[in-house]
Order: structure tokens, then C-alpha cells, then sequence
């Protein structure tokens, strides 16, 4: 029999997902399960944007450009302007989900054998692209004691050898939720000036800041223009995951020719997606404060129950709609799995997404796990009952 490849062999899978079979599994015995373990808000997606795909006129539905439409990408300039991000529409591709930007960002900037710097826990689907690229993740730990803080500069320095060509962040933080400061961010700057590297920015969640604190761009980092490039979908900011459309962003034009290859490898982005996002660009400017609002009172609401369980603690997050915590029990994927399989408090249980998927460090995450607040209140308060009183019964905590 053919063997498969050994690229395929190291593809991890996503510690999000995995639990799905025991989800369902428990579903059809009749347990409602709450879904705190994937980035899919319930918060409707805007009738307007919605409505612009419904009434599109198309007669044929044909190619766009590689890079997207033109019409799309000068409305994209015009939001990136109001966030103090300052582009053309030709800095800009426009990408199916943000996924494909940070793949166009890897493919396009290192060769196989490379390696990128990410600190850790991180977005696990990174480790799946640097594996389709042959590039090697070099983890740098931060720790949930300093709410996921960066690393200090001296364990970038000591990470860095002659292969490494990036770094990667995501600013509000999939999977903690930490938002990065000017200052951390300058740190950055300097590391990749004086090393000559890449700094690949996913900015997905940028409009979920909590607290007063605003989101800076790695693009809007002076001394950064030809070493940021910006990874961007619209997928969290407009409830719309199912789009798919991001873009890929940058001043570097020697990168822009490279991903533009790419970008024509796979001919063009989806066309309906990208009259919706060209759409979600002139809802009214207020649309985000009723939304930002309620993940808001979400996070607070999430964070304050967990924190009042024994032997819990979660920081409290600066951003993005994602908590991590360390829970009273050794191993978070078995307790993760036995919610599902044998737990239910009042006909319900909770699902959640084990940490140790978002580290690349062995053993590193066991006790933690990552709670998306994508639920209403009473769905939050409800799911905190069941986690509760999970730990409570849990046999080997």
C-alpha cells in the first residue's frame, strides 16, 4: 500500500476540533453541550452585509482579480485608515480567510527548513502551516502566572539562530487573549531590525479591546514598513466565519510580487464573500459598540465565575473573545473528554478546547484550557454551572 507523506504525518490535529465525535456522540443521547471551545460567535452577522450578497446583479459568476477586486480593496484602505493603518489598495491581496494570508506570508518569506518564532500557547493552526512550508516553530514561553505577557527580549535573542527568517504574534491573542502594548510591540521592532527578520501580525480580533486599550498595528510601527506584514480576516470582526475572506497586507513589495504568485496559484477569492466584506466597510461606525459591549460583559462575566471555582485561575483577558485557565486536574484533554462522553449536570454539559494543542513545548498546557466567550449570558452562566460541578465530581483531579 502507498504510503502517506511525512508532511502529512506531522500535521497535528486541531486540539478545537478533535472532541467534535464525543460532542455528537453526546448530543444524540440528549445532552445539551455548550460550546466554548471554538471562535464562533453567536452574534448575527449584519442583515446589511447579508442583504448586499442576496441583491448582487451578477449574470456571471466569474473570476475576480488574484488580488480581489479593486473595489474591494480601496474600501478595505478606507477601514485600514480609520484603525491608523496607512496603505494603498495595492499593498493589499485579498485572501480566502485569514488562513491563506499567513500561509501566503510563510510560503513567501521562508524556505523550508527555516524557522519562526512564536511565543506560546499560540493559534494552533500555526504549527499546520509552518508544517505545509517545511518551516520549523521555534516556541517561546509565556506564562499564564503574567496573563500571557511577552516573553522578555533576552529569550528572543537566544532563540534566534542563522535559520530563523520571522516572528510571529497574533494581536489580540488567539488562544489567551493578551493585547500587546506599544512598548512590547517596540520590542519587536527592535529585535527584527537588528536581526534582519519578519513580523508576520494576525490581527483578527483587532476591534475586541477591553478596558480602555486600544489595538495597535504592526503596520503603524515606525522602522516596521518592510518587515510587517499584516494577516487579516473578517471573519470575527462581522461574525461571518463562513466568508472566508481575509487579505494579506504589507509594504514590502519584493513580498507582495511573491504572494501575488501564490495569490494566482489558487486564481481568486471568493466573490460573494468579497461583496460582503466590501459591504460590512460602510456599516456605521457605531455597529461595534453594542457588539464590543456585549463581549464585554461576557468576558466579565466568564472570568469572574472561573475565577470564584476552586483551584482556578484565569487572567483576565485584554482582548480578543478567548479566556485560558488553569483548572484543578492533571490532564485538561481527559477531563475534556470525559464532559462529553460521561458528565452532564441538569441535562447539559460544557465542551472546551484542551490547551496543550496550543503549545509546541511537550508536557507544556496540561492543566490549562482555552474557553471561547461566544455565547450569550445565561448560555455562559449555565456552561460555568456544568464546569463547576464537573470539578467537583471529576474522578482523577
Amino acid at each position: 500500500m502507498p504510503k502517506i507523506a511525512h508532511r502529512g504525518e506531522m500535521m497535528p490535529p486541531s486540539p478545537i476540533r478533535k472532541l467534535v465525535p464525543f460532542a455528537e456522540a453526546a448530543k444524540k443521547r440528549g445532552t445539551k453541550v455548550y460550546h466554548l471551545n471554538i471562535g464562533q460567535p453567536d452574534i448575527e452577522t449584519p442583515k446589511a452585509i447579508m442583504d448586499a450578497v442576496r441583491h448582487a446583479d451578477m449574470k456571471v459568476l466569474e473570476y475576480s482579480h488574484s488580488a480581489g477586486f479593486e473595489s474591494y480593496r480601496k474600501k478595505l484602505v478606507e477601514y485600514y485608515k480609520r484603525n491608523n493603518i496607512d496603505v494603498n489598495h495595492n499593498q493589499i491581496i485579498v485572501t480566502t480567510g485569514g488562513s491563506e494570508a499567513i500561509l501566503f506570508g510563510v510560503m513567501s518569506c521562508m524556505d523550508p527548513g527555516d524557522e519562526i518564532i512564536i511565543p506560546e500557547p499560540f493559534y494552533a493552526n500555526y504549527n499546520g502551516f509552518a508544517i505545509s512550508a517545511g518551516v520549523k516553530v521555534v516556541p517561546i514561553p509565556s506564562a499564564i502566572e503574567t496573563g500571557f505577557a511577552l516573553p522578555p527580549i533576552e529569550a528572543f535573542e537566544k532563540a534566534i539562530t542563522p535559520r530563523t527568517k520571522a516572528i510571529m504574534i497574533c494581536n489580540p491573542n488567539n488562544p489567551t487573549g493578551y493585547l500587546y502594548s506599544m512598548q512590547e510591540l517596540e520590542v519587536l521592532r527592535d529585535i527584527c531590525l537588528k536581526h534582519d527578520l519578519f513580523l508576520f501580525s494576525d490581527e483578527a480580533y483587532r476591534e475586541f479591546c477591553y478596558d480602555g486599550n486600544k489595538h495597535i498595528s504592526a503596520l503603524s510601527i515606525p522602522g516596521l514598513e518592510q518587515h510587517a506584514i499584516l494577516m487579516d480576516t473578517i471573519s470575527k470582526r462581522y461574525s461571518a466565519c463562513g466568508g472566508r475572506i481575509g487579505a494579506f497586507v504589507t509594504k514590502n513589495e519584493s513580498v507582495l510580487t511573491t504572494a501575488m504568485k501564490f495569490a494566482q496559484a489558487r486564481l481568486s477569492p471568493p466573490s460573494f464573500a468579497q461583496i460582503l466584506g466590501e459591504a460590512a466597510v460602510d456599516l456605521p461606525l457605531n455597529y461595534f459598540d453594542e457588539v464590543h459591549a456585549e463581549y464585554n460583559k461576557r468576558r466579565d462575566l466568564l472570568v469572574s465565575r472561573l475565577n470564584a471555582m476552586d483551584g482556578v485561575f484565569c487572567p483576565n483577558p485584554g482582548g480578543a473573545f478567548y479566556a485560558m485557565a488553569k483548572l484543578p486536574v492533571k490532564d485538561t484533554e481527559r477531563f475534556c473528554q470525559w464532559l462529553l462522553e460521561e458528565f452532564s449536570y441538569e441535562g447539559a454539559t460544557v465542551m472546551m478546547a484542551p490547551a496543550a494543542g496550543f503549545y509546541a513545548t511537550p508536557g507544556c498546557g496540561k492543566d490549562e484550557v482555552r474557553l471561547a466567550y461566544v455565547l450569550n449570558l445565561e448560555d455562559i452562566n449555565h456552561a460555568m454551572d456544568c464546569l463547576e460541578q464537573a470539578l467537583k465530581a471529576y474522578p482523577n483531579n
